[in-house]
């Protein structure tokens, strides 16, 4: 989301730590270029101008003037006052008596239904038993699609049709959550196209009724300002305590990131980075201003690795190359749970220092290039991913006609793990340690 806003704040600070020595001009110039590069992400102007304030009293100030590295310590001021401007880390409330109520609300088309969904498996991961509610009875097809998304993830949905009164459903959903023992009923509340008085006065009436916990704003990142004034308008009539971006992982700008908490002062407590069910982020501020300025972020990397790969079957890799036995059977296993912790060049955008990498990336090792090689190895028999061997041209033009690719590019693929294997013969046992310790 944050790529181009990212490119530019990065090229800004490349061009002043090439200078030795940086005068107030510098300092000018560069918070001129930061400023830009916020407008031009689509943050808001009031917000824009008091972070650049406080970054330009900061910058001019005794520690930089005083330090050795000053290009440095500016670029820690801006670290500083952009996770102050994301505001502190903020938790779900679920310390009171059960069962804890969260309710979900937005605009129709902002994700509440799917996020009901990846929220209530955050939930389940963290050893609650939740109720999800299909409170709206509006939108064709809401009830249907929750209850889909409830039977793949194996929660219970509570429903009583199109035709009941949402703060009924609600109330009743509270109480069949009391008699069964659940201590978590998230409430997937009705949505419009736009802001409109009747949606505002049911979402109140069900506040009043219900008394939740939690009111969570799902906020779609792609509708840029518009994100910002819908929540301005959300938190003065129900108050939110908390707000949920989606489609983060898409080519939305950023500005609404990195504007709604300012502006609205709700701290952000998720982000959405995916269609699956797992692709449910807790919102870090300090972990998004460091991919924002190329510092990566490795500690939702090995979160993302944990979730992806299990310490069984990490015990069971290290094994193998600790005896030069990784087949191509292997290597497909590996690259699907690569898959499963996202985008590849999302993930080496992760590694410090190697955000700009990702920009020359091989063709093979990009995430179009992974597909392929995935193909390729698909087409293959067991036989013939266990022992590459046995492939003669023959059963490489079989392969090749059956993932859509050349003979040139399956002979690369084989290659290219032959070199792997070569490589794993050479490595010391301890060092294939250290490697697949990053995963257990």
């Amino acid at each position: 989301m944050f790529d181009s806003l990212s490119d530019k704040i990065q090229e800004t600070f490349r061009k002043l730590s090439r200078k030795g020595r940086i005068s107030e001009a510098d300092v000018t110039e560069t918070l001129r270029e930061v400023r830009l590069a916020l407008l031009e992400a689509d943050v808001n102007y009031r917000v824009v101008k008091d972070f650049v304030k406080r970054v330009g009293e900061r910058a001019v100030g005794a520690d930089v003037a005083k330090s050795l590295t000053p290009a440095q310590a500016i670029i820690k001021i801006v670290h500083d006052e952009l996770v102050t401007l994301l505001g502190e880390p903020a938790r779900l409330d679920l310390g009171a008596e059960p069962p804890i109520v969260i309710m979900l609300v937005g605009l129709q088309g902002s994700g509440k239904t799917s996020m009901a969904a990846k929220l209530a498996v955050h939930l389940r991961n963290g050893g609650h038993r939740l109720l999800l509610v299909a409170a709206d009875t509006y939108r064709p097809a809401a009830i249907a699609q929750l209850e889909t998304l409830g039977r793949q993830i194996n929660v219970p949905v509570y429903s009583e049709g199109e035709h009941a009164a949402p703060p009924t459903i609600c109330a009743n959903a509270v109480k069949r959550a009391r008699r069964e023992g659940l201590d978590v009923v998230l409430l997937d509340t009705a949505g419009r196209l736009q802001v409109d008085e009747a949606m505002m006065a049911e979402l109140e009436q069900i506040r009043k009724a219900i008394k939740p916990q939690e009111v969570l704003l799902v906020v779609d990142a792609m509708t840029g300002q518009e994100a910002v004034a819908v929540a301005e308008e959300f938190h003065r009539r129900v108050v939110l305590s908390g707000l949920i971006l989606t489609k983060v992982d898409g080519d939305a700008r950023g500005g609404a990131a990195l504007s709604i908490r300012a502006v609205t002062g709700v701290p952000i407590k998720f982000l959405g980075v995916g269609e699956k069910t797992s692709d449910l982020e807790v919102f870090h501020p300090d972990r998004l201003t460091s991919r924002i300025l190329g510092m990566g972020d490795v500690l939702t990397l090995i979160e993302r690795a944990e979730s992806a790969i299990s310490q069984e079957q990490a015990k069971k890799m290290e094994e193998k190359l600790r005896a030069a036995s990784f087949t191509l059977e292997d290597f497909i296993e590996q690259l699907q749970a690569v898959k499963k912790m996202g985008s590849l060049t999302e993930l080496i955008g992760m590694i410090p220092g190697l955000q700009q990498a990702t920009k020359q990336l091989p063709a093979e090792v990009t995430d179009k290039g992974l597909k392929v090689t995935e193909a390729i190895i698909n087409s293959m028999t067991r036989e013939e991913r266990r022992n590459p061997k046995i492939l003669d041209a023959s059963r490489r033009r079989r392969i090749a006609r059956g993932s859509g690719t050349s003979v040139q590019e399956v002979n690369q693929l084989l290659r290219q793990f032959a070199q792997m294997q070569q490589v794993m013969k050479q490595m010391q046992s301890g060092r294939a340690r250290g490697i697949m310790s990053l995963f257990s």
